[in-house]
């Protein structure tokens, strides 16, 4: 076992070590750039470019920021733990169900069963990827609903790489309220800022984007014209799912706004499909399907609960896991909190970071009764059961998907590992102050601020967690609603998930693509930096405009 020499004192974070506040933020963003650059440009598979850019940042933080060489190697050590648990065992479960449905040949009738709903492959995306989607989001969160939608779009016949780029791209609205509002919990916690409060102005500002994405994510598949020949459809998903968000948001708070919003939605559209049909029906590869009528027929009930069922039970048991009172029942049974001895509370954020010096807490939390990666594995294991299959079938499925992951399991553990050495060395806070430094323009900039951070770390919850409390400081200087910007963080950053390492490599995993992640952030990149400069234009009209402020912040 290694053994360190511990610092008698927090080691204390210096967020301008080259002595000039633009240096200093080029030094702490060229670990993003080694990535972004190795997967993008140099077409690196997924482990070794998260591996260069650990190395890069492991560097940095010794050389340029002066972090004691023992504080680094834990901190990157707790995020790579971090990555392995909970991050992972997310995806591993999905993945062993989806190739459990597979195997039984479940996966097949649920083909069957949605091309019945509808056999144009626009509003398949409209109902799995978004609405669906949703619902995972806002139950689990933490890459289930890329994993989840990207599967199935494939067993509609979407092409691999097209099923996970267009995954993440509908995967941003739902971001802020998902885990069952876990993202505004957390800006709560760390701004002290009212929960319903920010969940009413979360909402509102999110709510045009509600509408506008649906259209965005069916432009983006198969153009312009063809999008306009399904608006009707696609305004009933964005406006049911605005509406129900906005409503639930405002009057409720964050916790059940996505599920209440996804549920809403996917009942209005297969209400609507049952009426209404587009001109033309487009398969996956958008040609346009002639006599539809003659070969494809409604399933009878039988099939449809047959196909349903192991995706039933995975909803349930993900829903149930994040019952509150049931997960905290399990965290109280079962839960290991353990402080990194060494690193727990030795690193200290000071201002203007935080309005007051605060050491950084160092624990890992080995909840693995309450996890959400328990609740999908349970759904899996009696899916299984459910579906006939024996148990050394299921014992040969979970060896298979182990690994096939073994790549993936390296990378993931690779980006958490620097997201946390980023936060505990203070590159993290290096790069908002940068770009808190704006003046008049920090209402869009500072919402870039929440967009870097989720792109970095993977989590909306931890964007906000790690600025949340430097947009509050720096909106109550400049005179700006701290309301405004602690949400434009949150707001900011659903938009930069899509192209967070960690969500790229859960999709290409999860549709068997690993080793393409350069070509699906090219695919996401624009889009997200496009969302995320109109959030932005959006917070700054609201921050100047005093009829905005008060239709958003009243």
């Amino acid at each position: 076992m290694l053994r360190v020499s511990h610092l008698s004192t927090p080691w204390r974070q210096s967020y301008d070590p080259a002595h000039h506040w633009l240096l200093s933020a080029a030094w702490a963003a060229l670990p993003l750039f080694v990535l972004l650059v190795a997967m993008a440009i140099l077409h690196i598979k997924g482990h070794l470019a998260a591996l260069t850019a650990l190395a890069a940042t492991l560097i940095i933080a010794l050389a340029i920021f002066q972090m004691p060489w023992h504080l680094a190697l834990l901190a990157t050590g707790l995020g790579a733990a971090y990555g392995l648990f909970p991050v992972c065992w997310i995806v591993f479960p999905v993945l062993f169900l989806y190739q459990l449905t597979v195997r039984a040949g479940r996966f097949a009738l649920l083909q069957e069963c949605l091309t019945g709903v509808t056999p144009d492959s626009r509003l398949q995306l409209l109902l799995i990827a978004f609405a669906f989607g949703a619902f995972f989001e806002g139950a689990g969160g933490f890459g289930a609903p890329v994993a989840v939608c990207g599967s199935i779009l494939i067993g509609l016949g979407f092409a691999p790489l097209e099923a996970a780029g267009l995954s993440l791209l509908a995967n941003t609205a739902p971001v802020a309220f998902g885990a069952l509002g876990i993202p505004i919990v957390a800006l709560h916690g760390v701004t002290g800022l009212d929960t319903l409060l920010l969940s009413r102005v979360i909402g509102r500002l999110l709510a045009p984007f509600c509408v506008l994405i649906p259209f965005w994510l069916i432009w983006a598949f198969a153009g312009f014209r063809a999008m306009m020949e399904v608006w009707p459809a696609i305004l009933v998903a964005g406006a049911s799912y605005g509406t129900t968000l906005l409503l639930v948001s405002t009057f409720h708070g964050p916790w059940l706004a996505d599920i209440a919003a996804s549920t809403i939605t996917i009942c209005a559209l297969i209400a609507f499909f049952r009426f209404w049909k587009p001109k033309r029906i487009l398969n996956p590869a958008q040609q346009e399907v002639m006599h539809v009528s003659s070969t494809v027929t409604t399933p009878s009930g039988a099939v449809i609960r047959r196909a349903v069922m192991p995706w039933a039970i995975l909803a349930l048991c993900v829903v149930f896991w994040g019952v509150p009172y049931f997960a905290q029942w399990l965290d109280t049974a079962s839960s290991v909190r353990i402080p990194i001895n060494g690193l727990h509370q030795m690193v200290l954020r000071t201002p203007p970071a935080v309005p007051l010096p605060a050491a950084e807490p160092a624990i890992f939390n080995l909840n693995l009764l309450s996890a959400t990666g328990t609740g999908i594995f349970v759904a899996g294991i009696l899916a299984g059961l459910f579906m006939g299959l024996k148990l050394r079938v299921l014992a040969e499925v979970f060896l298979e998907t182990l690994i096939s992951m073994r790549f993936a399991i390296i990378t993931i553990s690779a980006l958490m590992a620097i997201g946390f050495l980023t936060r505990y060395c203070g590159m993290d806070a290096t790069l908002g102050l940068a770009l808190a430094r704006t003046g008049i323009f920090y209402p869009f900039f500072g919402t870039l601020i929440g967009w870097l951070g989720t792109a970095s770390t993977g989590s909306d919850t931890s964007s906000n967690v790690l600025f949340g409390s430097l947009q509050k400081l720096t909106a109550q200087q400049l005179g700006i609603s701290p309301y405004l910007m602690t949400s434009a963080n949150s707001t900011g950053g659903v938009m930069g998930k899509m192209i967070a390492p960690q969500s790229i490599v859960v999709a290409t995993t999860a549709t068997n693509q690993y080793g393409s992640e350069g070509i699906i952030l090219r695919f996401v990149f624009l889009h997200s930096l496009a969302l995320a400069c109109l959030m932005g234009l959006l917070v700054s009209l609201v921050a100047r405009w005093s009829p905005l402020t008060r239709i958003f912040l009243h």
